[in-house]
């Protein structure tokens, strides 16, 4: 584990930075006493889900396909007097 005083952080942070960066712990130091431990985040083992946006869609609407007479009523009646 690397060492760096206040000072080091305060002076020096981009190379205290990049030790933390390539996965090295930092202990802290004030007058020769350990004051903190910088130490990297955990890689997260979480996968993100993406909503499937067609399914909802086709939950929704099911086949259905809109004329463009009926897009054309949708897109007038949402956008109100700004159309």
């Amino acid at each position: 584990m690397k060492t760096a005083t206040v000072a080091d952080l305060r002076n020096n942070f981009r190379r205290v930075s990049a030790l933390i960066d390539n996965g090295e712990s930092v202990e802290i130091t004030k007058r020769g006493r350990v004051v903190a431990r910088l130490v990297p985040p955990v890689a997260s083992s979480r996968k993100l889900v993406k909503p499937d946006w067609m399914a909802q869609i086709k939950e929704v609407w099911g086949d259905r396909v809109f004329s463009a007479a009926e897009v054309k009523e949708m897109r007038e009646a949402e956008l109100g007097d700004r159309g």
